[in-house]
């Protein structure tokens, strides 16, 4: 990925939590996986195939919908 600089005004306390939260040196990182979805066509469709790849979060993410099947209320009549 081929990175462009960006010059952006926020208020000082934005920026005090930005780098409280995510650090100094993650501010444009977060900013960019926070805007990505909004503005990069078809960003979303790349996420989910990026997690589909992920075998072991897939297995877990079957396991915990499977799990949920069972946790269904009974019908009490």
């Amino acid at each position: 990925m081929k990175a462009k600089k960006l010059t952006i005004t926020v208020s000082a306390e934005v920026y005090r939590g930005l780098k409280r939260k995510v650090g100094p040196g993650n501010i444009s990182r977060f900013l960019d996986r926070l805007a990505r979805p909004y503005v990069v066509d078809n960003a979303l469709e790349a996420s989910y195939r990026e997690m589909a790849a992920d075998g072991l979060r897939e297995a877990e993410a079957v396991e915990w919908a499977e799990g949920l099947a069972g946790e269904t209320l009974r019908d009490s009549t």
